[in-house]
């Protein structure tokens, strides 16, 4: 398949933007496997290793308290 680089950097971002979210969803209704680079799976296991520590991230209440902090 041949695709033309300099025609698609010539359009709008507008045109840019539909062919990003047609690729987007053509990719979400694809039955095959989207291969991923071996650094995303290494990525996703040390966030969730990372949120099983009971003292990671804030409460709802210190969350709403930066919030109003930041408001008042």
């Amino acid at each position: 398949m041949a695709i033309d680089t300099d025609e698609l950097r010539a359009l709008p971002a507008a045109e840019k933007l539909r062919l990003v979210e047609w690729l987007w969803d053509d990719l979400s209704d694809s039955t095959e496997p989207i291969p991923l680079p071996e650094w995303v799976g290494r990525e996703a296991a040390r966030r969730l290793e990372e949120m099983r520590d009971p003292d990671f991230g804030l409460s709802h209440e210190e969350v709403w308290k930066r919030i109003d902090e930041r408001n008042g």
